[in-house]
């Protein structure tokens, strides 16, 4: 049965690297629902964050190939239960049609969301939330007209205490002096 994944990829700075990792999800026709990538706690290593909804087996063998790609350094995956995740969301609602301007305050206030920017002609408002979340705020302000609206992807961590991928690394460190 399908569920939802949260695949942390490891690697360094390498250019093509993002084409290479979305090419073995393309090549199994495994839908990407979220990705984002940003510079992770260590120094000089890159975090690829991508969301799949998979079965189990499937998981494993995307791991297993991804984990094959030269400038890939380790590969996790884990459910939802398994990390604290967020993603944010931007709305832009025009004043044009903001007669109503308490209630809009009012489910800002609600939603845990907060003003950007208010000008004459439009207001910015961001929340921080899961996709339900800031998919509920997106359907109330679209009352009032919603002019854009972006979501980016999810950002995660582990609930472990440790990052795993130090603790891969020190590992693999140790087998390499006991090499040589």
């Amino acid at each position: 049965m399908k569920q939802e994944y949260i695949i942390t990829v490891f690697s360094e700075d390498h250019i093509g690297l993002l084409s290479r990792i979305t090419i073995v999800f393309t090549r199994r026709k495994i839908n990407i629902d979220s990705l984002t990538v940003s510079e992770s706690a260590i120094a000089g290593v890159f975090k690829f964050t991508i969301v799949i909804r998979e079965t189990p087996d499937r998981v494993e063998k995307v791991v297993g190939q991804l984990e094959k790609i030269v400038d890939v350094m380790k590969v996790f995956a884990n459910t939802n239960e398994e990390m604290i995740y967020q993603e944010i969301a931007l709305y832009k609602v025009s004043t044009e049609f903001l007669f109503e301007s308490d209630k809009v305050e009012k489910i800002v206030r609600n939603s845990g969301a907060r003003i950007l920017e208010l000008t004459r002609e439009y207001v910015v408002i961001e929340k921080t939330g899961h996709s339900d979340e800031t998919q509920q705020l997106f359907d109330e302000l679209n009352v009032f007209g919603v002019t854009q609206f972006i979501r980016s992807g999810r950002v995660a961590i582990t609930r472990s205490n440790l990052e795993r991928l130090s603790v891969f690394l020190k590992e693999r460190d140790a087998m390499l002096e006991q090499i040589d």
